[in-house]
């Protein structure tokens, strides 16, 4: 069995547990109460230096870092529906997993965590920097999701896991999607293991 080290508001560990939901992988969950800052303490920092969630533990091998844990979780159970074995299709799902921690994570970092949890202590300037951001984010998102169902084709992969978690995240700013992303979120909000992820 799994463990996983997890607060329900992350979006990154809200991305593994629907994954472990969807291959019906067991887990166990160890809250680690973000909002009480136990991610700052002595003890958490020696499973994650980070001091992040999520993090996955199988037997003794340690993982940090949500996508990472994504990827092994599929090469071990051969989840090839979510992580294809075909070298091009994984590649487009490598780049929306990377796309998606590098250009539209911080955004949401921006606006969600200055905007609204960190309340008078968040920064003005990250929010006014990821208002800026977020128009051409969401642009290249629609773009992408004009042809096909899902980010890389007719059915949906951890990129498409990875890459809902952050716009559920942006709800928490008010900020709704339009046109083919909201069509798109709306499918990714009826997989049920999706809505076991949610806080």
């Amino acid at each position: 069995m799994y463990t996983l080290y997890h607060f329900p508001h992350s979006q990154h560990g809200r991305r593994v547990v629907s994954l472990l939901e969807a291959a019906g992988l067991p887990y166990q969950v160890k809250h680690v109460a973000l909002d009480a800052a136990e991610h700052e303490s002595p003890e958490f920092l020696r499973i994650n230096p980070n001091h992040q969630v999520p993090v996955l533990e199988d037997g003794d091998l340690r993982l940090t870092e949500s996508n990472a844990i994504l990827r092994y979780l599929c090469t071990q159970h051969e989840l090839l529906s979510w992580y294809p074995a075909n070298p091009r299709q994984r590649a487009k799902v490598d780049q929306w997993l990377d796309w998606n921690q590098c250009r539209l994570a911080p955004t949401v970092v921006d606006l969600v965590l200055h905007g609204v949890f960190l309340g008078e202590q968040g920064d003005p300037q990250a929010v006014a920097r990821g208002e800026l951001a977020l128009p051409e984010r969401l642009a290249i998102l629609e773009s992408a999701l004009q042809s096909d169902d899902y980010l890389t084709g007719s059915h949906p992969t951890i990129a498409d896991l990875s890459v809902a978690s952050n716009i559920t995240q942006l709800s928490f700013a008010q900020i709704e999607m339009s046109g083919h992303t909201a069509q798109w979120y709306r499918r990714m909000l009826a997989l049920d293991a999706v809505q076991q992820s949610l806080p």
